[in-house]
């Protein structure tokens, strides 16, 4: 398989606060890739780097073989990589379809000329804008909601609305940022489902940060851990479980595998 992601030796501190040192891993088209690590460790870091919102200070990150460092994160999100956050970022007085919708502003191709006349371009557009939002909340066991306000819905059910909004641009390869957090174990256990579909279905990369161990092992076909900004190891699930340095910087004595 080729690589879809190739992130070399990136660097970035705050003041005097390293936050990733020479962080180097290669993510291979269709993988389910997860990050896992203490809290401070880097993870969302290195994912605002990938997305765009932070500059490296050092260091080059690659999207299907094109540079991405430095490029804005509309620009990264019409390349076809985007990214759902820790924090649920819906605005909770628009209905689901309203929020799904949003998803396609970066990736339209009408101009306000055709939105100002409502052209047939701009029609065909939304037209078929809402018809794939519906095939989307539909398979996502959500279109009972479609009409309802995002905030009145449960935390799992939001979680999967923003996964369908991250959708919608029709991604090459969507990043998660702690998606079970917050969730009870049948809505985890939802999630993972949810992902492995995505990443079938839709034939989408998936990168994934968690801190739960027990999705992070069932789900990942690779992982990395980061510790104070270090990559301390990276590979199958059952091979990091094993690993004593990220037993002892992570998982603890204590643990066992799962």
């Amino acid at each position: 398989m080729s690589n879809i992601l190739d992130v070399r030796n990136i660097s970035l501190s705050f003041g005097g606060l390293k936050a990733l040192q020479n962080v180097s891993f290669s993510v291979e088209k269709g993988q389910i890739f997860g990050i896992i690590g203490p809290n401070g460790a880097g993870k969302t870091t290195l994912f605002n780097i990938i997305t765009g919102l932070y500059k490296p200070q050092g260091g080059s990150v690659f999207f299907m073989g094109q540079e991405i460092s430095g490029k804005k994160p509309h620009e990264i999100s019409r390349m076809g990589l985007t990214r759902t956050f820790q924090n649920i970022r819906l605005f909770k007085n628009l209905s689901v379809t309203e929020n799904v919708l949003l998803g396609l502003s970066g990736n339209l191709q009408y101009g306000w000329w055709d939105m100002m006349f409502q052209t047939h371009a701009f029609c065909k557009e939304e037209e078929e804008g809402r018809q794939y939002a519906t095939k989307l909340l539909e398979m996502f066991e959500l279109r009972q909601w479609k009409d309802a306000l995002s905030g009145d819905l449960s935390y799992g059910s939001q979680r999967r609305v923003e996964m369908v909004r991250a959708l919608m641009s029709r991604p090459q390869l969507i990043c998660l940022d702690e998606p079970a957090a917050g969730m009870n174990h049948r809505e985890t256990d939802q999630l993972r489902e949810t992902i492995q579909q995505v990443s079938q279905f839709f034939n989408v990369t998936i990168l994934l940060i968690e801190h739960d161990m027990s999705l992070v092992m069932k789900v990942c076909d690779e992982i990395i851990v980061l510790d104070h900004g270090e990559l301390i190891a990276q590979g199958e699930p059952s091979a990091i479980q094993k690993n004593q340095a990220v037993v002892e910087a992570y998982l603890g004595v204590d643990f066992h595998g799962i």
